[in-house]
């Protein structure tokens, strides 16, 4: 008897991947030392990249693979969900243990980027109060901290991810009782 892939096995060797591509971008930014916030078309240019193409393309793959390699030609709307979360699942994993690794390595990082851009947030807002730079920089020191970004931005690319699943799951849904 022949035993099928679960979908989420399917999608593990996916989100593995999308963590690598994450890892990469963060690393190629670091060491080139490019920065989103004053390279303005850089970080339009990855968030394009990482909010919408990357997504909809590796789960437009994952679902496809899933569905013609695996699953003699069907593929549920809950599947395609399943998929699709357990990619970003896995890769938001894999970048957030990465992430947290490399702040404990480079403990000067996230300073430095807080320090950033307060500098940009002065320049850019020169009528700021001090109450109101004040609060900004304990906003920012409290939600920059890995232990706390890492576990936000699991739960915000899911919820991308979710909503590409639902836009693949509604482009290549093939159920297996739909008779033709």
């Amino acid at each position: 008897m022949e035993t099928k892939t679960s979908t989420a096995k399917h999608a593990m060797q996916y989100g593995l991947l999308i963590g690598i591509i994450s890892i990469l971008e963060f690393v190629i930014g670091y060491v080139l030392n490019i920065d989103p916030q004053t390279n303005k078309s850089f970080g339009i240019i990855m968030n394009v990249a990482n909010m919408i193409i990357l997504p909809f393309i590796f789960v437009y793959i994952a679902c496809t693979t899933y569905k013609n390699k695996i699953n003699d030609g069907f593929i549920s709307f809950g599947q395609c969900l399943k998929i699709g979360v357990t990619i970003r699942l896995i890769g938001s994993i894999v970048y957030g243990i990465f992430y947290i690794i490399f702040t404990l390595i480079f403990p000067e990082f996230v300073p430095e980027l807080i320090d950033k851009i307060m500098s940009i947030t002065i320049k850019e807002r020169p009528s700021m109060t001090q109450a109101e730079l004040e609060m900004t920089q304990s906003v920012m020191d409290k939600m920059m901290n890995p232990y706390i970004t890492v576990p936000l931005s699991i739960v915000m690319n899911c919820f991308i991810y979710l909503i590409h699943s639902l836009l693949v799951g509604a482009i290549v849904k093939k159920d297996a009782n739909q008779s033709y």
